[in-house]
């Protein structure tokens, strides 16, 4: 079986807009809850921990990252064209989200955590922000925690070649657009079709720039695509990781692609997240020594967030090659 290391704690759970904003505070919650009552093993509990203001700024522009620092004394300031506003505390939050992520990347690399348990994998349900952008927030993301984890394995641990995977239903424009050019970031993103969904982007023509060219694979659905539709779909994901052969996975499993959630329009279930988990954990250990971050990125229906997430974790901790029942 897998040690997999799970982040909870109240400092993450401060990432939320308050109110009755989809991204509220309560969705930590609301996992955990369902992972508990399920007595998952192998399960590790890490607390949060937060990342500096020069973590941030390997990915961010540093004025960006000021303009956080600054406007979350207060909140209240829109921290790009509309949806994102500066919550009262807002920097603090996010460097948790950030230094949790860059936790779980240290702990997938080095086998164990600080107190010296063995940790095979890690999951963080905030992380995954993968809208923000170099020089400004983006659909509820202030920081960029997968951009800024790259930055890190690059710079920290001499990890080149990292395949990002992305399940949520939102295209992952964040990262694609600040790593388009890129030949050493692989990745593939499955979402609903940018016509009809926030960001607008991701369309299949979308492979990389220059160099990086075939290096990027966006797969748009369209509304209303079921498991059966996600399936055929992942099975140019599993290829495409079997021609990367990665030093490094990261995978973000937004939880807003199944049925009911309020802001998308796909018809998953959670089989979706137990399928690409099994797929993605079995490649990580055939290619990089099992060292893969899972990230849990959108979801609005509590309920959606809870079971998906759940089946990420439980498939984390499963033997290589277990079926889940």
């Amino acid at each position: 079986m897998c040690q997999t290391a799970v982040f909870y704690g109240e400092a993450l759970a401060r990432y939320g807009f308050g109110g009755s904003h989809p991204f509220g505070t309560d969705r930590l919650y609301a996992f955990w809850n369902k992972l508990q009552s399920e007595s998952v093993g192998n399960i590790i509990v890490e607390e949060p921990v937060t990342a500096g203001y020069q973590d941030a700024a390997l990915f961010h522009d540093s004025s960006y990252v000021e303009l956080v620092k600054v406007a979350s004394r207060h909140g209240g300031v829109l921290l790009d064209k509309g949806d994102t506003p500066a919550f009262k505390g807002a920097f603090e939050a996010s460097l948790y989200v950030v230094g949790s992520t860059l936790a779980a990347l240290n702990m997938v690399v080095n086998g164990k955590d600080k107190s010296d348990r063995k940790v095979d994998h890690a999951f963080n349900p905030i992380g995954g922000l993968h809208h923000a952008r170099r020089d400004s927030a983006g659909g509820f993301c202030i920081f960029n925690d997968i951009g800024i984890a790259i930055m890190t394995a690059r710079e920290k641990y001499r990890i080149n070649r990292i395949a990002y995977i992305d399940i949520d239903a939102h295209h992952g424009d964040g990262v694609f657009y600040e790593f388009e050019d890129d030949p050493l970031l692989f990745f593939a993103d499955i979402h609903e079709d940018g016509r009809y969904l926030y960001p607008g982007t991701g369309s299949s023509s979308e492979v990389g720039k220059g160099a990086a060219a075939n290096t990027k694979l966006n797969i748009p659905l369209e509304p209303g695509a079921s498991d059966r539709e996600f399936v055929e779909a992942f099975g140019k994901i599993e290829q495409f990781v079997n021609d990367v052969k990665p030093e490094l996975i990261i995978l973000q499993c937004g939880a807003d692609g199944l049925s009911g959630d309020p802001i998308t329009h796909l018809q998953y279930t959670s089989k979706a997240h137990m399928f690409a988990t099994d797929s993605i954990h079995e490649l990580a250990h055939k290619y990089c020594q099992g060292r893969i971050i899972a990230l849990g990125g959108g979801g609005y229906n509590r309920a959606n967030i809870s079971t998906a997430w759940t089946q990420v974790v439980k498939s984390l901790a499963n033997d290589i090659g277990s079926k889940q029942k």
